[in-house]
């Protein structure tokens, strides 16, 4: 029964990183890849939206109908098999990585790469549900649940608990941006004095551009509680739009898009030099 725990946590121990095997190691690394990538998409597509140009929602959902114009069905399904991969990857550093630290912050680092593995296996969903039906709004996505909800006995409290919930994930990832906490999961040791502090720059401009949106989302979510009603909510697209409607403006949507562009990079350095 314990064998094949000791096996795996020898696999852990020995490869380049906590993923449980070279192959998922590798895999993983192109659902990082793809990660960096959709987040590129969005970039690109808030930018056109702060201009005024046509284009998809700036959200996950359009960012892999705009990846599949480009690489197709197959280059999907390679996504998404790197996805889960890492999504695996990630589970496996919750349960038995991050033997370089101790105490809190080994459980913080757990539970960062518990919150990971979930956000992979939803875009690997996003991208299954494309291949499956085409495109979706993420925006209706998020009304349709916040109207599921709502219809439950105490349903304006589990909306509210939900926006609640979106900006505590808000204001940790500004604490992981502002701390730098995320270089921890890199091997550093690997990399020159300028790289890192290259690398360094776009993860803090990358997760406050990020925790700024998802802020944003919780308040739409708020307020969709707030007035018991599920229009009121949106996704990503929604919050970037309400973003570019304040008194900034196209500035401020150019600013949290170019921040999206650097995370997109930070995960393409992520991808050649993570260990965790």
């Amino acid at each position: 029964m314990y064998a094949p725990l000791r096996h795996l946590r020898r696999s852990v121990r020995r490869g380049r990183s906590d993923a449980p095997g070279r192959t998922v190691d590798l895999l993983g690394r192109a659902g990082l890849l793809a990660y960096g990538v959709v987040h590129l998409v969005v970039a690109w597509l808030a930018i056109r939206m702060a201009i005024g140009l046509p284009g998809g929602s700036a959200d996950a959902q359009g960012a892999v109908a705009e990846i599949a114009t480009g690489a197709g069905a197959v280059g999907l399904v390679v996504a998404v098999v790197g996805l889960v991969a890492f999504a695996i990857w990630q589970l496996t550093a919750a349960a038995l990585g991050f033997c370089w630290v101790s105490g809190g912050e080994r459980v913080r680092k757990r539970v960062g790469a518990t919150a990971k593995a979930v956000t992979m296996l939803g875009l690997a969903v996003v991208a299954v549900a494309f291949l499956r039906s085409g495109p979706r709004s993420g925006d209706a996505g998020a009304r349709d649940v916040v109207a599921d909800l709502l219809v439950l006995p105490g349903g304006r409290l589990l909306v509210a608990a939900a926006a609640v919930t979106i900006g505590v994930l808000a204001v940790t990832m500004t604490y992981t941006g502002v701390r730098r906490t995320f270089m921890g999961d890199l091997d550093v040791r690997r990399l020159a004095p300028a790289l890192r502090r290259a690398i360094e720059a776009l993860g803090v401009l990358g997760h406050l551009a990020r925790a700024l949106a998802l802020a944003v989302v919780g308040v739409l979510v708020f307020t969709a509680a707030v007035a018991s009603d599920a229009r009121r909510a949106g996704g990503l697209d929604a919050a970037l739009r309400a973003l570019g409607e304040t008194p900034l403006g196209m500035s401020l949507l150019v600013v949290v898009a170019l921040g999206f562009g650097a995370f997109g990079l930070y995960c393409v350095a992520d991808a050649a030099f993570r260990r965790a």
